[in-house]
């Protein structure tokens, strides 16, 4: 790992792209008001001038995110993201146990698909709502990873192969076992035995192929909540 400036984690950095540790809590880009502008992408860019955003972390998950160095990069890096080429898998933990025989048949891996089309909820923003006739294709991935009995938790994995706003939130929700810690989308507390007081979501796995070496790249990165 190499060395990282104060106030942010560096996985990997080359002349290309820089792969980073988000911590929740921290804003990915500015907002809007004053104090909105503490964010992970101006920390980069004070000790990195050309790091540009390619995606965002809502600022409630934490985990991997993949900056460009310079315009050119950053389109190589949007046009890998488009055609779903940068694979990547999150680690939440969900109210309550999956009753599995109402659900669609997993493969081989124990993967099932969430196939629920996202809209912008426009009254209440900024959330958004399943909407089967205005909203957006919107594809998720997912498997049980764990299930604690005595908490009625369930430890999941996600894959979002679509990249709408919250959608791993909505999408869980969805299926009635939204994420702890979720202020937006449910009223569930994160249990007072995990020490954690946040959205338990965390992007732990980003692999995609260098755009400019070819080289096959794949980082994880463990979540600070306990996936029992």
């Amino acid at each position: 790992m190499p060395e990282s400036p104060p106030g942010f984690t560096t996985l990997y950095s080359d002349d290309s792209l820089l792969v980073l540790d988000k911590p929740a809590g921290l804003l990915s880009v500015p907002g809007r008001s004053e104090d909105k502008q503490d964010c992970l992408s101006r920390r980069v860019q004070a000790h990195y001038p050309d790091a540009l955003v390619v995606h965002r972390l809502d600022m409630a998950t934490s985990g991997l995110m993949l900056m460009a160095r310079g315009a050119g990069m950053q389109r190589q890096l949007s046009g890998l993201f488009e055609m779903r080429q940068v694979k990547k898998r999150y680690a939440a933990v969900v109210a309550g146990h999956f009753e599995t025989a109402g659900l669609a048949p997993a493969d081989e891996g124990g993967w099932r698909l969430i196939d629920l089309p996202i809209a912008a909820d426009w009254p209440n923003r900024p959330l958004r709502v399943i909407d089967l006739v205005n909203g957006k294709p919107s594809q998720t991935r997912w498997r049980i990873h764990n299930v604690n009995q005595a908490a009625e938790t369930t430890c999941v994995d996600l894959e979002p192969l679509t990249g709408r706003s919250h959608q791993l939130r909505v999408h869980m929700k969805a299926l009635g076992h939204p994420i702890l810690g979720d202020e937006l989308y449910a009223a569930v507390a994160v249990p007072a035995d995990t020490g954690v007081g946040r959205l338990l979501l965390h992007a732990c796995r980003l692999s995609f192929v260098h755009p400019a070496t070819g080289q096959p790249l794949q980082f994880e990165s463990k979540p600070d909540f306990t996936l029992q």
